[in-house]
């Protein structure tokens, strides 16, 4: 099963591209961050017409998650749980093939100081807590999507610009560093131990073209099924694709994963 994580950064502006990447690369699922778009807006007959089911939370203008799959797809919730108040559409939790999909934007925070931060800061323990709770359930679960967090020095182009940023912060590093002290797999840097690796170059200053970039898409898979991870990689020349967005698709391969598996 390959199994892929892309903020598309508005899927309706972005649709050809994001088309044109399910066509070469054929992922099983996909995890869709930033949609930029209302639920009635959802392209539903352009994705279903090329052999995807889809789950998604939408929202006018910002945020907004959704699950495509060749697989059918079981909903479990829609908001993480912990703030009955939070209406941003961050999240989607999902069965697939037996597997717990927590498809996730996790909010930038930024600027720091400030309610953004602490709004990041209170959402990062209600995830924490979701992934203790998944932990101690020992099913097999994957954590992917957007974090909004660069975890280590080598995952950016220069440290010293970030030191004060709400995706560099010592409570963020800290907190993606928890998951890992708890059993958490960051499937990547497993992958890829010692290689800059990136997944997202911002539009301005030839940031692309200078490989300035930062790694903030993760997937992180449950003790259960990390023997299962294969390969895995980051499709960075889809963000040199006209009209792209300024992330990259990032993906692994498990093998099967089902109950017979």
């Amino acid at each position: 099963m390959k199994i892929a994580t892309y903020n598309i950064n508005g899927i309706n502006a972005r649709l050809p591209v994001l088309l044109r990447w399910l066509a070469e690369e054929s992922p099983d699922v996909v995890c869709l961050q930033e949609l930029k778009s209302p639920q009635e807006r959802f392209p539903l007959k352009e994705i279903t017409d090329i052999g995807y089911h889809a789950v998604w939370h939408g929202q006018k203008s910002w945020n907004g998650v959704a699950v495509l799959s060749k697989y059918d797809i079981e909903e479990v919730s829609r908001a993480l749980p912990g703030d009955s108040e939070d209406v941003q559409s961050r999240y989607l939790e999902v069965m697939i093939q037996q597997v717990v999909i927590c498809c996730l934007y996790l909010p930038n925070g930024n600027p720091f100081p400030g309610p953004k931060f602490d709004y990041k800061l209170k959402w990062i323990e209600r995830l924490a807590k979701r992934a203790k709770t998944l932990l101690s359930m020992d099913v097999p679960a994957i954590l992917i999507g957007d974090f909004n967090i660069i975890p280590t020095e080598m995952d950016t182009y220069k440290p010293e610009k970030y030191v004060n940023d709400a995706l560099f912060r010592k409570e963020v590093k800290e907190a993606f560093s928890q998951l890992l002290e708890e059993g958490w797999q960051d499937s990547i840097r497993q992958l890829f131990p010692d290689q800059q690796v990136y997944t997202f170059w911002d539009y301005f200053r030839q940031a692309y073209s200078r490989n300035a970039g930062l790694r903030i898409d993760h997937i992180l898979l449950s003790p259960s099924i990390q023997d299962r991870l294969i390969e895995g990689g980051i499709d960075r020349d889809v963000r040199g694709w006209e009209k792209s967005s300024d992330h990259a698709p990032t993906w692994i391969r498990l093998r099967n994963i089902s109950k017979n598996g």
